[in-house]
């Protein structure tokens, strides 16, 4: 079941639903326009948002702003006819490519046999449209190339360039005056490619870009909101064991040996798999030809 919640006096946003994919979605309230965050994975999404934030008294998007051109953040643009939508052109570009596809379930079922779409993706679509697919993407109608900042009346969005091993064209938004950091899915690894990857210069390219910003509190679309100190434990994971990568060249035995004697303790499922990551990324890099 999903809900609406509250931070500071300005930020609302919608819980995520991990079976059909759905991201989070936020909603920043300015005095004279409301900037939205992500138009959800369907227009059932997106209007379902809409109508619990009415409930709250929050007015209609004036503007949204796409983080990236994953289709859980983009499908239900086209229930926001009346909404000035804004993303990166990186971001623009990769939507367009998504306009010649079909989305049924034999369409679907090829390209994940093609290895041009992954799995999970594939099944959480079907589960979101179980019955009418009647997708339409819809592409962003403002775009910028590095930055663009949005004063909506007694509050500012700065929006962000960051890319990331996620995916190149994500974006973060900084809710200036409430110090919130909207990460998207920027922090999260590479889950297209034939296996789950950081790498060492990706994550700490991206790291060096979000933490320019004084933020209290962070949203990852699919994982929740957390606080400033869990962002920096984060953060420090991976720059950790993107210098054991570094300094092992990808053998996961030497990193797990290492990084065990730097906390004293026995590594979590979240740290070993974290190493899995890198490793996998180390790989994918050595192999590819220069």
């Amino acid at each position: 079941m999903q809900s609406i919640e509250r931070i500071g006096k300005r930020f609302w946003y919608m819980t995520p639903v991990s079976e059909t994919d759905r991201p989070i979605l936020g909603m920043v309230a300015g005095n004279e326009r409301t900037l939205m965050i992500d138009a959800g994975n369907s227009e059932d999404h997106a209007n379902l948002f809409k109508d619990m934030l009415k409930v709250q008294g929050v007015d209609e998007p004036s503007y949204v702003v796409l983080t990236h051109w994953h289709w859980d953040h983009i499908f239900g643009l086209s229930a926001l006819g009346n909404t000035v939508s804004f993303s990166s052109k990186k971001t623009r570009n990769d939507i367009e490519k998504l306009l010649p596809l079909s989305w049924s379930n034999e369409a679907i079922d090829q390209r994940v046999a093609e290895g041009t779409e992954i799995e999970f993706c594939a099944n959480a679509i079907k589960q979101e449209f179980p019955d009418h697919r009647d997708i339409t993407i819809t592409l962003p109608e403002v775009t910028f190339d590095d930055e663009i900042e949005i004063d909506l009346g007694g509050i500012t969005c700065v929006i962000k360039h960051v890319g990331g091993d996620h995916a190149e064209d994500s974006v973060v938004v900084y809710v200036k005056e409430e110090k919130i950091l909207f990460l998207a899915d920027s922090i999260y690894p590479d889950i297209f490619s034939a296996k789950d990857n950081y790498t060492v210069e990706g994550t700490r390219d991206l790291l060096r870009k979000i933490e320019v910003f004084d933020a209290d509190t962070f949203i990852l679309s699919h994982s929740g909101i957390i606080s400033k100190k869990e962002f920096q434990d984060q953060a420090n994971l991976l720059r950790s064991i993107g210098d054991l990568t570094e300094k092992h060249r990808g053998n996961s035995k030497l990193m797990i040996e290492d990084f065990r004697k730097k906390v004293n303790r026995d590594l979590t499922e979240e740290e070993l798999e974290t190493i899995e990551y890198f490793v996998n990324g180390f790989e994918m890099s050595s192999n590819t030809p220069n």
